[in-house]
């Protein structure tokens, strides 16, 4: 059931839900939450907010950072077929699974189609071994205009690094990702950085399309599993 053409959400409507926060800010611990709630729907882009705000929200959230415009913050609107789906404050959709980008709505351009996803070597990524390779079918508009094309991927381990979200250190290896598609010779590069106790994506910079409008991903609360 699709979220957008549905009239009954699968989880909750929760733009509605966080206006309500708004409505209830009476106790310190509510106005951390009402004021986190305003921030992702109402605040301006290129935002940062405390570690207590990211604390007190009871939803998973990251950073979003669109065709290397200003940062906004997201949160996660519900889980369905073990695929995340982040809603922003303009209701536009981006669909992740395994820290991939595997699917957009209300973009100025946007993924419409990744195939064979149970073979993407991100599924396992604490298992995943230098050159691992992954090939697919991808869709995307550009410009407005549809492109497919067959993707090949080979995975180079980086340098580990440690990331500081929500005011945690996190431990994360650095795969990078060297994709070509095969009809027209268009090469680009994606970047993944795991957290090396849960496997999760915690950090992701990855093309929407060949070579075309970079998405850069930060997870400060992860989803349950």
């Amino acid at each position: 059931m699709n979220f957008f053409s549905s009239g009954i959400p699968l989880v909750r409507n929760l733009p509605l839900l966080l206006l309500c926060l708004l409505l209830q800010a009476c106790t310190q611990t509510q106005k951390g939450l009402s004021e986190t709630a305003r921030l992702a729907f109402l605040g301006e882009d290129d935002i940062q907010l405390t570690n207590d705000q990211v604390a007190n929200l009871p939803y998973a959230s990251m950073y979003l950072r669109l065709d290397g415009g200003q940062q906004i913050f997201v949160v996660l609107g519900f889980k369905e077929d073990g695929q995340l789906k982040w809603i922003t404050r303009d209701k536009a959709m981006i669909v992740t699974q395994h820290g991939r980008l595997v699917k957009t709505q209300g973009l100025a351009d946007n993924l419409t189609e990744v195939t064979n996803l149970d073979q993407d070597p991100l599924r396992d990524p604490l298992r995943m071994n230098e050159g691992a390779s992954w090939q697919r079918t991808i869709g995307w508009t550009e410009k407005g205009q549809l492109r497919a094309g067959t993707a090949v991927s080979h995975f180079t381990r980086q340098k580990d690094e440690v990331l500081h979200l929500a005011g945690k250190p996190v431990a994360c290896r650095v795969w990078q990702e060297d994709v070509e598609l095969k009809e027209s010779g268009k090469s680009w590069r994606n970047t993944f950085w795991i957290d090396t106790t849960s496997g999760t994506v915690r950090k992701a910079v990855q093309m929407l399309g060949a070579d075309y409008f970079p998405v850069e991903t930060t997870i400060l609360k992860p989803a349950k599993s």
